[in-house]
């Protein structure tokens, strides 16, 4: 699925570990990403953690797709800053599931929390090529 995300690979998105229900991924901040307040668009913001979203979710094996997510912005980025996504299952039933992800920044105290994204999931059949 990662390999054929060309929105992701085409920000510079890197999946750095995905694993039964967990994942993390990073994103360079960068010109082009920039809003007219000279801060990340939060569209980006919203790719990067729905990208983490989408590994954690489907490293169970079978097809899964989002049902719905939504996204809280708890802090500006900037320019150069590297934002790292951690998603973290937090509950399957059925077809369903319930991921958290937490974008944040590395600063010199440790990181910053820049937002703060929950997905819903669904598990679908695969598709027929």
């Amino acid at each position: 699925m990662l390999e054929a995300d060309a929105a992701s690979a085409s920000l510079g998105i890197d999946v750095t570990a995905a694993r039964y229900g967990c994942s993390a991924a990073r994103m360079r901040v960068t010109e082009r990403m920039l809003n007219g307040h000279g801060i990340a668009h939060g569209g980006f913001l919203f790719l990067l953690a729905d990208t983490a979203f989408a590994a954690a979710c489907n490293s169970h094996g079978p097809v899964t797709v989002a049902a719905g997510a939504e996204i809280s912005f708890v802090a500006g980025a900037r320019l150069g800053d590297e934002l790292i996504a951690t998603a973290e299952e937090r509950t399957r039933y059925g077809r369903n599931g319930i991921y958290d992800v937490t974008v944040h920044r590395r600063t010199p105290e440790g990181r910053e929390v820049v937002a703060e994204f929950r997905g819903r999931s669904r598990t679908v059949a695969a598709p027929e090529h």
